[in-house]
């Protein structure tokens, strides 16, 4: 669909990590196709090449890394945020964009930066309840801000642009979610989904194997889809073989829309890209927030689907085996509670996420 708008053109700085790129090139998808001119600006990390694959768009490398560190490694994350700057300055100031939306990651800082310097009007997004260091060092200067949590207007100093848009989702993904769910028969088992994400899966893999076959021992007609990364595949394989328990496991899974459908229950880490998904499908989940995430985020983001009573949370410390047994066993009996956290998570989603940003950087033009 093309904008009414003149064509722009658009930076999008969104390296560094799959959470940031992901997200920036659904939205580029939908700047690109209301015919606006793209420039992504990247980090120069593996997964970029990859995720970007053949998309013909320019693309500037600007290598940065992360805030980790204590206070002896200020000096040095400073100069590399300066060289950065300098550098991004030096190739944008050649051909000016008309604004930059910027994903929040450390890899936009350098961008987003020279879009200021420059006078080009920056729109940022952040992914997560608690914004991340790039977000919250920049809002006060940007055009506007997006979100995906309402609970960030609370964290964030530049409350009056704020605006929650979101988290942009593959468009094939945002579009299956539409899709109908699969019917549930009587006598079909219950279906449970654990995904540990790229990090922080060790913890989760070890007790939910541990917990499922204990609830197979209570209740038989159980199937579980297990998702754990490269480094347990087959240990967890094993486990469920041994005990006879009906399974799907995967180091990695392409087709999440047809998981999605079928699970009743997910139990998972609360990185924002997970608790987006989980939203569009309305899938009832239990939220173990990876204890280690920068500015402790995914418990911010875990608190704000308990607050609206589309999730349950509990953090790993407390997770034990026959605690989650029990809490299996009882959510299989308890569909009318599911069903309630179903339509509570269905209500947060936001299938139109992209469109939304996408608006946001085409009005922050128009402002100029």
């Amino acid at each position: 669909m093309e904008s009414s708008s003149p064509q722009l053109h658009i930076a999008l700085a969104c390296g560094g990590t799959g959470g940031h790129i992901f997200p920036g090139l659904a939205t580029a998808e939908v700047l690109h196709a209301r015919g606006h001119r793209i420039t992504l600006w990247l980090a120069g990390k593996d997964i970029e090449a990859e995720a970007v694959g053949d998309r013909p768009w320019t693309r500037h490398t600007v290598p940065a890394k992360g805030f980790e560190g204590g206070v002896s490694q200020v000096p040095k994350i400073v100069w590399g945020l300066l060289m950065a700057k300098r550098a991004s300055v030096k190739t944008m100031s050649k051909d000016v964009p008309d604004v930059l939306l910027g994903m929040g990651s450390y890899a936009c800082s350098g961008p987003v930066s020279a879009a200021l310097n420059l006078g080009v009007p920056v729109v940022l997004h952040e992914a997560n309840a608690v914004p991340g260091k790039a977000v919250d060092f920049f809002a006060r200067r940007a055009t506007r801000v997006a979100a995906s949590f309402e609970m960030t207007r609370h964290a964030l100093k530049n409350k009056a642009r704020l605006h929650i848009t979101g988290l942009p989702l593959r468009e094939d993904l945002a579009r299956a979610s539409l899709g109908p769910r699969r019917e549930k028969g009587p006598d079909e088992p219950f279906r449970i989904l654990c995904m540990g994400g790229s990090r922080g899966a060790r913890a989760l893999n070890l007790i939910v194997r541990r917990a499922v076959r204990e609830l197979h021992k209570r209740e038989p007609n159980v199937f579980v889809t297990h998702l754990t990364g490269h480094e347990d595949e087959e240990s967890v394989r094993t486990c469920y073989e041994n005990a006879g328990i009906p399974h799907r496991v995967a180091a990695f899974e392409h087709n999440m829309a047809g998981v999605y459908h079928e699970t009743d229950l997910a139990v998972c880490r609360a990185g924002a890209a997970t608790c987006a998904e989980l939203s569009v499908f309305g899938i009832p989940a239990l939220l173990v927030p990876y204890p280690y995430a920068a500015r402790d985020h995914q418990t911010a983001n875990a608190e704000e689907f308990s607050r609206l009573k589309a999730a349950d949370m509990i953090a790993e410390r407390d997770l034990g085996v026959d605690w989650l047994a029990d809490y299996f066993e009882g959510s299989m009996h308890s569909p009318e509670r599911l069903q309630r956290m179903r339509a509570a998570s269905r209500k947060r989603g936001m299938t139109d996420a992209a469109a939304r940003l996408a608006d946001l950087v085409e009005e922050a033009a128009a402002d100029v």
